[in-house]
């Protein structure tokens, strides 16, 4: 299994795929679970040096990955969106 989604992957995932950018948004139980879902990736994303578009309000997380010096989608994204995916589901509170 590779650690990057494929664009089918990624759509089963909730994942809305654009032209140049794949789009998501994580609903947590409350603002303070959002931040800290925030928090937690933050080291992987660093690692990854692959650093997502998001905006949060209060419960809501909306995440935007695209490769801005390729102008459009790479394995990067899809690979941070599998990442982001994963610290998703095992968070304290998930599923």
């Amino acid at each position: 299994m590779t650690d990057a989604y494929t664009h089918e992957d990624a759509a089963a995932a909730g994942w809305r795929i654009e032209a140049d950018r794949i789009v998501k948004t994580y609903r947590f139980e409350s603002f303070r679970a959002a931040v800290d879902f925030m928090a937690d990736c933050a080291p992987a994303i660093d690692a990854l040096d692959h650093h997502p578009d998001w905006t949060n309000v209060y419960n809501r997380l909306v995440v935007t990955l695209t490769t801005h010096d390729a102008k459009g989608l790479t394995a990067r994204d899809f690979r941070l969106a599998r990442l982001l995916d994963a610290r998703f589901a095992r968070r304290p509170g998930a599923g």
